[in-house]
């Protein structure tokens, strides 16, 4: 009889619910196979960025939740880490899963391999080449640490063997947020959130804005002065980040304007059917530059750069820099986006989850030394102590 072994989960900020919840649903499905342990770290601790999303994805309360909070990177890093330390210890689970960029990401990443315990970074070998973003920091060191690297995009495999990681533990499965997206069309379908604020689709643009670079300097006054110019052009609909919205507040800028609406943060589901009848996006996030592009909505990024340059390829996603006065200029540019969209990307099908877990069950290479054989191996059991399970296959 196959042994029954343990994921563990590890989930901080808002868009590491959509990129893990699907693999959570793959891995019960398979519960013959896998035992599946949820950590939520709380780094956003907001119930409007947090608890909402676990709710709507169907993921359920997280088996430990450890409110870490807010503070600056080291605080907030090495919360996570002195909290998620004795989980680790304590439920001993045969690989760790993280998500994505933020620091909840690299903390777990860096405890579980101390420990001794493989990690399977999803979102692995995104690069921006801009290490002043902490993300990108974070990136770099989660992918060294990492002895299953699940990418979505053909640059970000060729990334992580630019930097020397191992072919054996790079797997292209696809893009779990866009699994999410399929999992959940008929729901976010049925929202019709736009009806639901007063607004006809196609009729406004969607803004979400939250990086250091625009909110935590002068460049913040500059783009909310900007778009209340773009809203006496179109709607605006805003949702703020509650960093954006405390930053406004802390330099008492005026963003009300005719045309603008203003939201709170808002649930998967409101904020995607939002997404889905907008004219346009405006967005620092990289994931709504994915979402974007997979649903076919023109999407222009306050950014020098991006970790998600396919989207740029396919010509869905315009860079604009940082250089929110040009956001005045967006409803002349929409036409010529929309009409280059394409959604039809490798792997950004709906099943990259499964493809994770396919993977997952054929086995973990050593991550501290690539086996000289080729084959994939277990290199730990609960109990600490080393074993070696070949397979014959290995997915890619």
């Amino acid at each position: 009889m196959r042994e029954v072994r343990t994921v563990l989960s590890v989930v901080g900020a808002r868009p590491n619910f959509m990129k893990t919840a699907p693999v959570i649903a793959a891995l019960r499905q398979r519960s013959n196979r896998f035992e599946h342990v949820l950590v939520h770290t709380g780094q956003h601790y907001d119930a409007a960025m947090s608890d909402v999303f676990l709710e709507e994805l169907g993921v359920g309360a997280p088996d430990r939740l450890l409110n870490v909070g807010s503070g600056t990177h080291a605080v907030q890093t090495a919360r996570v880490m002195e909290r998620i330390e004795p989980v680790l210890q304590e439920v001993g689970p045969d690989l760790v899963l993280v998500p994505g960029d933020v620091n909840s990401t690299v903390a777990a990443a860096l405890v579980a391999a101390k420990l001794d315990i493989p990690v399977g970074h999803i979102e692995a070998g995104l690069r921006s080449f801009d290490r002043t973003m902490p993300e990108e920091l974070n990136r770099l060191v989660t992918d060294q640490l990492s002895a299953l690297l699940f990418t979505h995009s053909p640059e970000a495999q060729a990334n992580l063997v630019r930097e020397g990681i191992a072919m054996e533990r790079i797997h292209a499965v696809g893009n779990t947020m866009v699994d999410t997206l399929e999992a959940m069309r008929e729901r976010i379908n049925a929202v019709d959130a736009s009806n639901g604020h007063g607004l006809e689709a196609g009729s406004y643009v969607i803004v979400t804005l939250h990086r250091p670079a625009l909110v935590d300097g002068p460049l913040l006054a500059t783009a909310v002065d900007a778009l209340r110019k773009l809203a006496s052009r179109t709607n605006v609909v805003f949702p703020i980040h509650p960093r954006t919205a405390s930053a406004i507040r802390r330099l008492d800028l005026r963003i009300d304007a005719p045309g603008m609406r203003i939201l709170e943060p808002l649930g998967y589901l409101e904020f995607l059917s939002l997404l889905t009848h907008a004219a346009a996006a405006v967005t620092d996030s990289g994931g709504i530059q994915e979402e974007t592009t997979y649903l076919g909505i023109p999407c222009f990024t306050l950014r020098d750069n991006t970790e998600r340059p396919i989207t740029c390829e396919l010509g869905t996603n315009v860079l604009l820099g940082l250089r929110p006065d040009r956001l005045v200029d967006v409803p002349d540019m929409i036409g010529d986006v929309r009409s280059r969209a394409a959604r039809n990307l490798p792997g950004w099908d709906g099943y990259a989850a499964h493809r994770i877990v396919d993977v997952i069950e054929s086995g973990v290479p050593d991550w501290r030394e690539p086996p000289h054989d080729g084959r994939l191996r277990w290199t730990r059991s609960t109990t600490g102590r080393q074993r070696v399970d070949t397979v014959s296959d290995r997915v890619r």
